[in-house]
């Protein structure tokens, strides 16, 4: 019986990974995108990163990716730190509702006993 081996050779071509687009990639200063310092100079570059981030061409992946892995520091996709908390909560809160109105209709349309 052939063996056929469990991942692909590395000659293969591999895609483009999204980041190589990515504005922040050319800024040339990753501490923009990671603030620390006091409250004005933080607000200051958190500003400078989230313009970079409008011209961006890969932003929606860049929140995506960072939503799905918790990113807890720095801007990704245009939102700090506590723009995506919000935006998690705002989506479990959605989630839960929606799980809430499933369960009322099931219960509804269930014979009554």
């Amino acid at each position: 019986m052939p063996f056929f081996p469990r991942r692909a050779p590395d000659t293969l071509p591999r895609p483009v990974h999204w980041d190589r687009g990515a504005a922040c990639r050319k800024s040339g200063d990753p501490d923009v995108f990671f603030p620390v310092g006091d409250a004005g100079l933080v607000r200051l570059l958190t500003a400078e990163a989230k313009s970079y981030c409008q011209r961006c061409p890969v932003r929606d992946e860049c929140l995506a990716g960072a939503l799905e892995r918790r990113e807890a520091h720095g801007v990704w996709g245009g939102l700090d730190e506590a723009e995506r908390r919000a935006l998690l909560r705002r989506a479990a809160g959605r989630g839960a509702a929606a799980a809430e109105q499933t369960e009322e209709a099931v219960d509804a349309s269930a014979p009554a006993s």
